[in-house]
């Protein structure tokens, strides 16, 4: 299935998108291409450019967002191949594509991947925060603990979140582990409280910019919480849950995506296909 678009930064220029999807063969495939010359609202099928295939040896933690960075490059996050555990050792093999958050440089004539950053289990959902360049990276975890990583823009380190040495802050699959050289998150939650984290969005809109602005939204696709913070000189703050605030009725089941418009608004995306913007209450 489709599981991540993303615009060239000079789209209304070139007419360049880029998706990534699975296949039956369970691989991943990232292909650019190109809007039609004669309908600007369609793509044209010709203009296909795959920049890359990353075979999956399963069929599950596929990942899947694009998202270009402030750099002006393609950020691709991928998943840890699949199955339970990491049976493969993905995640902290620096060989492998899988478990990485990975770097394309869409604009040379023969994109290669480059390795920004390792020990994923399932990257659902980044962001870099627009204001701020920060990266904000909801990583699914395995079976005791979702999590939230961030990386403050500038900072130039190859960092290592960890899986599957570690899920969340605490050794995976044992009580003891080597966890030096890991970068723990900044946020993490058990799985009496959820079971698979959908990465968010900072909000930077008008409507609600006195209380919220610059707190990272996310939300778990299992319960339907909706929780936001800010990060405050590395350290979280104003960590709130609105799910009674917001959602009274219980609209929101399977929370899969957030999205912002233009004007940096919010908005949360089910599973089922519909879509809830944030907005001031009446």
């Amino acid at each position: 299935g489709l599981l991540g678009l993303a615009f060239h930064p000079k789209f209304a220029q070139n007419g360049k998108l880029y998706v990534d999807y699975t296949t039956i063969d369970k691989a991943t495939h990232i292909v650019e291409y190109r809007v039609s010359g004669r309908d600007p609202d369609a793509v044209d099928p010709a203009t296909a450019r795959e920049i890359i295939t990353i075979e999956h040896p399963y069929s599950n933690h596929n990942g899947g967002n694009l998202v270009f960075g402030p750099d002006g490059t393609l950020y691709a996050g991928m998943g840890d191949g699949g199955s339970a555990g990491d049976p493969h050792g993905n995640g902290q093999n620096e060989r492998a594509l899988l478990g990485k958050l990975l770097r394309f440089d869409v604009d040379a004539p023969d994109p290669k991947p480059e390795l920004v950053y390792l020990g994923l289990r399932n990257p659902w959902r980044f962001w870099f925060d627009r204001p701020t360049g920060d990266l904000y990276i909801g990583d699914v975890g395995q079976d005791l603990w979702e999590e939230v990583d961030v990386v403050p823009a500038g900072d130039r380190a190859r960092h290592n979140f960890g899986w599957n040495v570690a899920e969340g802050n605490h050794c995976f699959g044992g009580d003891e582990c080597e966890r030096a050289g890991l970068t723990p998150p900044v946020v993490e939650y058990p799985h009496d409280q959820g079971c698979s984290i959908t990465g968010g969005v900072t909000y930077r809109g008008k409507a609600l910019a006195r209380v919220l602005d610059g707190a990272y939204f996310y939300a778990d696709y299992c319960t339907g919480l909706v929780r936001s913070f800010r990060l405050v000189r590395g350290y979280v703050r104003d960590h709130w849950d609105w799910k009674a605030a917001i959602d009274r009725r219980a609209v929101i089941q399977h929370p899969s995506s957030f999205g912002v418009d233009r004007d940096g608004e919010l908005y949360i995306v089910l599973l089922g296909g519909s879509i809830y913007e944030l907005v001031p209450a009446e």
